[in-house]
C-alpha cells in the first residue's frame, strides 16, 4: 500500500452528492461517490482537508463550499498555524480548508496543493502500527497523538489524531455511531483498520 488512489465517500442522495461536489471544488476522480443508507450519526470520525498554497485560495474553496449547499461549522479566519475554516457537507462529510500560509502573494486560483484524510482513532499507537505494518512509511510523529505518513506520489495524504482531538479541531461534538460512510481505495486487498475504516483495492 504506496499510494491512496481516491476515497469513496457513501451518501443517502446521489444526486445532490454530485452537484455539491461539481460545484464545491470538484476534484475529479480523487473524490468518488456511492449511494448508501447504512445508519450513521454524529461524528463519522474522519475529516477531508483541501490544503492551499495561500489564503485567499483557501477562502474560495470555503466559500464555494458553502454556497453550494455546504453549513460552516468554523468561520474561515486567521490563526496561529495560519488561516482555514471547516465547512459539512449535505452528505454529512466535513471539509477542512486551510493554509499555512497568512499573506497573499498571487492572485487567487483554484489549485489544490493536497487533500489530507485525517482519520480520528481510539488509540493513535495502536493504528500507526496498523498502518506501518501495512507498509505505509511514518513521515512525523508526535508523541502518539498525531501520526503523518509518507506517501509521496499519493493524491490524497493520510495521518491518524485522536478520535476527540479530530472532533475539537473539527468544530463538533465528539458522539456518534453507526457507519463511517467512507470506503479509502487503496489497499491491494480488502481491509479494516481497528477503528472500522475500510480500505478497498484502486480501481
Amino acid at each position: 500500500m504506496t499510494s491512496i488512489d481516491s476515497v469513496t465517500l457513501q451518501v443517502n442522495d446521489l444526486g445532490a452528492a454530485q452537484r455539491f461536489y461539481d460545484k464545491a471544488f470538484g476534484l475529479g476522480d480523487t473524490i468518488k461517490l456511492a449511494q448508501s443508507d447504512a445508519p450513521t450519526d454524529g461524528f463519522r470520525g474522519f475529516t477531508l482537508s483541501l490544503v492551499a498554497a495561500q489564503p485567499s485560495t483557501a477562502r474560495g474553496f470555503f466559500d464555494s463550499a458553502v454556497a453550494a449547499g455546504g453549513t460552516p461549522i468554523k468561520p474561515f479566519a486567521k490563526s496561529f498555524w495560519g488561516v482555514g475554516g471547516t465547512v459539512v457537507a449535505p452528505d454529512g462529510t466535513i471539509w477542512k480548508f486551510a493554509s499555512s500560509a497568512k499573506k497573499d502573494t498571487g492572485p487567487a486560483t483554484r489549485e489544490v496543493d493536497q487533500i489530507v484524510l485525517l482519520l480520528g482513532t481510539a488509540n493513535v499507537a495502536a493504528s500507526k502500527a496498523f498502518y506501518t505494518d501495512q507498509g505505509i512509511p511514518v513521515a512525523k510523529s508526535f508523541m502518539n497523538k498525531y501520526v503523518q505518513f509518507d506517501l509521496p506520489d499519493s493524491p490524497i495524504q493520510l495521518a491518524l489524531y485522536g478520535h476527540k482531538a479530530l472532533a475539537k479541531d473539527a468544530g463538533v461534538p465528539a458522539d456518534g455511531d453507526g457507519s463511517h460512510r467512507l470506503v479509502v481505495n487503496g489497499s491491494r486487498a480488502p481491509i479494516t483498520d481497528p477503528d472500522g475504516f475500510e480500505w478497498a483495492p484502486a480501481a
